[in-house]
């Protein structure tokens, strides 16, 4: 059986580390709320071929967060909906708060 896991922002090697679920295929790109287990749902209307919705989340969250595309790597869930993405020189805090303030 597997725990249910609580999402928190930590401090990852000077930046931010992020759980997405990402939804491809969608009709636009969006940021689609927080899952109860605190993980991003963002909605993309890449499909999941050829890295094209990975290029595209790298997109989306650059220009959510205000961050250069250089500074985020999916670190974990190449090939899965379920993604690890670190956001480098951009604190926990404020990262949060400019999820939040999308929503």
């Amino acid at each position: 059986m597997f725990k249910k896991r609580r999402f928190e922002f930590r401090d990852g090697r000077g930046g931010t580390a992020l759980t997405i679920r990402v939804i491809p295929r969608a009709s636009r790109d969006e940021l689609a709320g927080v899952m109860d287990d605190g993980t991003l749902r963002v909605r993309l209307t890449a499909p999941p071929v050829d890295n094209k919705a990975n290029e595209a989340l790298i997109r989306f969250l650059a220009r959510l967060l205000g961050v250069p595309r250089r500074n985020i790597e999916i670190v974990a869930g190449h090939t899965q909906r379920n993604k690890l993405v670190a956001v480098l020189d951009l604190d926990p805090q404020e990262a949060e708060r400019r999820i939040l303030r999308a929503l």
